[in-house]
């Protein structure tokens, strides 16, 4: 099995239960949620004059390669009526694989490590939250100094607390 960390958003419809969706989803189709971070309602980044998300990270286990876990999220982004031509705008969920163990994977489809994690308090307080040791390959440094060394000042705050049992 491989351990990936997944971060989960939704800015529309109902933000928390789209998240609980999915996750639930996941879970059908075989992958072990070890680790959910609390959830913290967000600003919006890149598009700012849109609704602010829900965010979450998760510690996951999954017996698959990172292109097929891909495929899979796609999947479920679909069912729960992800809208794709806006890449940017409002959606019902975005789920993206953050860390696949230590892999370094650039393809057209597939970043991972996720490029911006370093730079999205988004997701590196709820990721540091449930894993602040997990490194960064290719920054070579953890979670909790990524966070600490952070420009980013948007708001994020918690809004549920997790008590990370599995969900």
């Amino acid at each position: 099995l491989m351990k990936y960390y997944l971060s989960l958003g939704s800015n529309l419809g109902n933000r928390e239960k789209n998240l609980a969706r999915a996750l639930s989803l996941l879970r059908k189709e075989g992958v072990d949620i070890v680790r959910t971070s609390s959830l913290y309602e967000t600003q919006p980044v890149d598009f700012s004059s849109q609704p602010w998300f829900i965010n979450q990270v998760v510690e996951i286990y999954a017996g698959i390669e990172p292109q097929d876990l891909l495929i899979l999220i796609k999947g479920i982004e679909k069912i729960l009526g992800r809208d794709t031509r806006h890449p940017k705008g409002p959606r019902m969920i975005d789920i993206d694989i953050l860390l696949a163990e230590e892999r370094v994977i650039r393809t057209e489809e597939l970043n991972v490590p996720h490029p911006r994690l370093d730079r999205r308090n988004f997701v590196l307080i709820p990721f540091a939250e449930i894993a602040p040791e997990a490194m960064h390959p290719l920054l070579n440094e953890n979670i909790q100094n990524l966070l600490q060394k952070s420009n980013d000042h948007s708001a994020v705050k918690q809004i549920k607390k997790s008590h990370n049992q599995k969900p």
